[in-house]
């Protein structure tokens, strides 16, 4: 028996393949949506993933105004902050955080953070994540893949 063959490959900055994938937002769950590009961004469904390496793609949200919560999560779901002050406690519902300027980036970007490692590959992951409101996004250049999130698991 060759046990050569069953060697372990990890993967490396050099050896990693990076693609470019858009997401389309429209009519998804909020967290559902989320866990898919979490797992997108950490490289989870490629062969060769490797924990401390960023093997990830990098995401493109589109549509992420049209995103849409189950229930009466839009005021009910607490996010709260801290200014570091004495009663500096902060309460922000998904639908104060939409309304604000670039609100549905924000809200993305919170949901995905808390489902990455609380590291720095964490925060290298987030920053591959690009997140547009509209339709369409300044990357035609990476040539980027359309995917239909909902054929993941």
């Amino acid at each position: 028996m060759d046990t050569l063959s069953y060697k372990t490959i990890s993967a490396n900055k050099e050896t990693v393949n990076k693609e470019w994938v858009v997401v389309d937002a429209t009519d998804q769950v909020l967290g559902r949506l989320c866990t898919k590009v979490a797992k997108l961004l950490r490289g989870k469904y490629k062969p060769n993933f490797t924990p401390h390496v960023d093997c990830g793609d990098n995401v493109i949200i589109i549509n992420a105004d049209k995103v849409r919560l189950t229930g009466n999560k839009w005021n009910d779901r607490v996010y709260y902050t801290y200014t570091g002050y004495p009663g500096g406690q902060r309460e922000h519902t998904p639908a104060s955080i939409m309304a604000k300027p670039n609100g549905a980036d924000k809200l993305l970007r919170r949901v995905v953070k808390g489902m990455l490692p609380k590291n720095r590959l964490g925060a290298k992951l987030l920053s591959n994540m690009y997140v547009y409101e509209g339709g369409d996004h300044k990357h035609e250049a990476q040539s980027p893949k359309a995917i239909d999130i909902n054929l993941y698991k």
